[in-house]
């Protein structure tokens, strides 16, 4: 089991220097798991903050004035 460990070491090191080489440099970003009911309950928290907002209904104006919906 080790060597295949290192082999896919030695393969992710070399793909991400040739990355390097590109000029591209390796970036980690965090972001909120959707997938957790605390994200879930937020979300609709702030959903109902929103539409019961009293600029409720000029915020929404402004979302469909940039919103393209073309197509859809």
């Amino acid at each position: 089991m080790a060597t295949s460990s290192s082999a896919t070491r030695l393969r992710v090191a070399a793909h991400r220097q040739r990355l390097r080489l590109q000029g591209l440099r390796p970036v980690q970003v965090w972001i909120p798991d959707t997938r957790t009911p605390a994200f879930a309950e937020r979300a609709h928290q702030d959903s109902l903050a929103v539409g019961t907002s009293t600029m409720a209904s000029s915020d929404q104006g402004f979302i469909d004035s940039v919103s393209e919906l073309d197509g859809w």
